[in-house]
């Protein structure tokens, strides 16, 4: 059979030497080809490309275990890389895709011995406007904040330390400085799988609020309230009854105020010491659902049994709340307590003071990267008012967080607090909105820059409203 070749050309006219490049390169591009194939998709055993030569045709015969996304070609550059590479990427010993680190990128902290240690470090620049009526005044200072935790890391039990610091430091205007501080400490023992104790201790200070209907209206300087606190429970699970037992105890410290004529008055007729008894148990309808009933008693004693006006301000305290505690998972969580509250004064001339009670914190995160918590509280404050016993005060709060890019996270905070007196007290009632947003961008790890504007208003049934004002910016450095 005459060859293929000359068909189309003469033997004539196709020279040796032209003939010998052909064949050659014919026989370049034959090898080339089996290459690719080797290294882009390796033959596997019982596919197509194993088969080829029994067949004669590759295309007609398809692994039901192969798919269109194994070819090299329909995979993104990256890991088209990883797929083809000999050396490729080491695989979790399951063979699942690796869990992403909520933690990657913030600060490690220090390791002290068995405990961990994460302090932060913050400096802002803030300006601050605040109009009564009429009148109003403004101050730009200097906020500079120390916060951290100290955490355990046992085996078993576990001891964790929160603490905060903020000083301030007026550069221009008029205005009053508000340091605070608050360190608080939780020891849990694990006594066993069903039983677990907590002691917790705790110290806080702040500068009384301008604002505060007790507070001293011609003063230079407000009181400063020291809080030391106590507490100790035991939670018991008993299968589908879960119940707890606990006591706090809690000392109060009123500091003496400046006034503007540059006199100090005490105010030592207000210190006073508070012990709770509260006991709670809970039904598990399920592991998401769980109701409770819970009760407490409480006494109040003041270090002088009369203040300087001669009343006697000790007090018992009593509640009862029911509720529902919901667990489902990080995207919902939570509790809810309504109840009744008693609160009944030595003094019969002060009255008591009696109302309905609502507290629950829930946090619910709609999707990945946001986070909204939702708290209600109700808690006494006596009064120093002649006459009024107190007021029985309930704060609704919102804190949305929401994680903008890996490094910027947004927040909007709401919340409402509304002060309720007795109908027959001299008081008056107050409705105290707040409402902020900031931004925090972590440069780094160990360096982030925080911008923060809020707005504040109170109104009251009789007197005049008050506006508050803030804008700040600063540099939080964290380790």
């Amino acid at each position: 059979m005459e060859p293929i070749i000359s068909r189309s050309i003469t033997a004539g006219a196709l020279r040796p030497r032209m003939r010998a490049w052909l064949l050659a390169g014919c026989a370049l591009f034959a090898g080339t080809s089996a290459g690719a194939q080797s290294l882009d998709n390796p033959p596997i055993a019982g596919t197509a490309a194993g088969i080829t030569g029994a067949t004669g045709n590759t295309a007609a015969i398809t692994d039901p275990e192969t798919t269109g996304a194994v070819a090299a070609s329909d995979l993104p550059p990256a890991l088209d890389e990883d797929f083809n590479r000999l050396n490729r990427r080491e695989e979790t010993i399951d063979g699942l895709r690796t869990r992403i680190d909520p933690y990657e990128g913030q600060a490690p902290g220090i390791r002290i011995g068995t405990f961990v240690l994460k302090p932060a470090l913050s400096e802002t620049f803030n300006h601050e406007r605040q109009k009564t009526g009429s009148q109003s005044e403004s101050r730009s200072f200097i906020e500079t904040g120390l916060k951290g935790s100290l955490t355990s890391d046992w085996s078993r039990h576990q001891l964790s330390v929160t603490g905060e610091g903020v000083l301030q430091n007026n550069t221009s205007g008029e205005g009053e400085e508000e340091p605070r501080a608050d360190v608080d400490a939780e020891l849990r023992l694990d006594l066993s799988d069903q039983t677990t104790a907590r002691l917790t201790t705790g110290y806080s200070f702040e500068r009384e609020d301008a604002n505060d209907p007790n507070a001293i209206a011609n003063a230079e300087t407000q009181s400063g309230v020291n809080i030391y606190r106590l507490g100790a429970a035991v939670e018991r699970d008993y299968g589908l009854i879960r119940g707890s037992l606990g006591v706090d105890f809690e000392r109060r410290t009123y500091g003496d105020v400046e006034l503007d004529n540059g006199t100090s008055l005490s105010v030592e007729d207000r210190n006073r010491n508070i012990g709770i008894l509260d006991a709670r148990i809970g039904y598990e309808l399920s592991p998401a659902l769980i109701p409770f009933l819970e009760a407490s008693v409480g006494k109040s004693n003041y270090d002088l049994r009369e203040d300087t006006l001669g009343f006697e301000r000790s007090y018992q305290s009593y509640a009862g709340r029911a509720g529902l505690e919901v667990d489902l998972g990080e995207k919902l969580n939570g509790e809810l307590a309504l109840g009744y509250g008693t609160y009944r004064f030595d003094d019969d001339r002060l009255g008591d003071l009696r109302g309905l009670s609502a507290d629950g914190r829930v946090n619910w995160s709609p999707q990945r990267g946001t986070d909204v918590l939702l708290g209600l509280a109700t808690y006494l404050d006596p009064s120093t008012t002649p006459g009024d016993a107190g007021s029985i005060n309930y704060e609704l709060t919102s804190i949305v967080t929401r994680q903008l890019r890996s490094t910027l996270v947004a927040r909007l905070s709401n919340s409402l607090t509304l002060r309720n007196f007795p109908s027959d007290a001299t008081s008056s009632d107050e409705a105290t909105w707040r409402t902020g947003a900031g931004l925090t961008w972590d440069v780094t790890r160990y360096l982030a820059l925080t911008g923060d504007v809020s707005y504040e208003r109170t109104n009251r049934d009789r007197g005049e409203s008050t506006d508050t004002a803030r804008i700040g910016v600063g540099l939080t450095l964290r380790r």
